[in-house]
């Protein structure tokens, strides 16, 4: 079972994250990019009940890493950090809002299979990432409500796959599991979800056809 959750990323929406984590019962430790005194403050103003440490050190005691990070600061991200462990990747490359980043041009692959390649060793999973940081707090629900919203969860690995979807179900949202990271590209920006907010049925039409096609492409 998944107990402590470390979110790599202090700007808008790892803290977000981090909060709707400590609501559903999970210990967390935020990292920012140097000195975890630089965040102690914010961390206990705007997520009371977080640990901001360094990066390393949230990561180590972590079963499940979330990297928030702006997504032009990945291409230096060390792969080493988070070797072994689950990385639900949060990231969207939309170069309209955050520029152009080479490494995410190579369009015959999603974002976060471009991730995985250089996070060799992780099992990444895409969540997370389809709806706003404003958002993520606002539209939670308890599991059977009329109107909760299901969020799409991607991965290779399936054992990766269901620790997410445990996370996601116990924030407050249906977990729709695609069969491959390469159908992560429909929770991508201009896929036919993002930023839709959708209950469970809905939404697996919304993506189901496309998503057999990207998994049956992928083996």
């Amino acid at each position: 079972m998944t107990r402590r959750i470390a979110v790599l990323g202090a700007g808008h929406v790892g803290p977000v994250i981090a909060r709707v984590a400590i609501a559903a019962g999970y210990e967390v430790a935020i990292a920012a990019s140097g000195d975890p005194e630089r965040i102690a403050l914010v961390t206990q103003v705007l997520i009371p009940g977080a640990e901001p440490r360094w990066a390393a050190d949230a990561v180590d005691g972590a079963d499940v890493v979330v990297l928030a990070i702006p997504i032009h600061r990945f291409p230096a991200f060390d792969p080493a950090l988070v070797a072994g462990k689950v990385v639900v990747d949060v990231m969207n490359y939309w170069p309209p809002v955050d520029g152009v980043v080479g490494l995410f041009e190579d369009h015959r692959d999603g974002s976060s299979e471009l991730v995985q390649d250089r996070l060799a060793r992780s099992a990444i999973v895409k969540t997370l990432n389809h709806l706003g940081y404003h958002e993520l707090e606002d539209d939670r629900r308890p599991a059977g409500s009329p109107d909760r919203r299901a969020l799409g969860v991607a991965g290779d690995d399936p054992g990766a796959v269901d620790v997410v979807a445990e996370i996601v179900e116990r924030i407050g949202y249906d977990a729709v599991r695609l069969g491959s990271l390469r159908a992560g590209r429909l929770l991508e920006p201009g896929g036919p979800v993002f930023g839709v907010a959708l209950p469970g049925p809905e939404f697996e039409l919304a993506v189901g056809a496309e998503a057999a096609l990207e998994t049956r492409s992928s083996t």
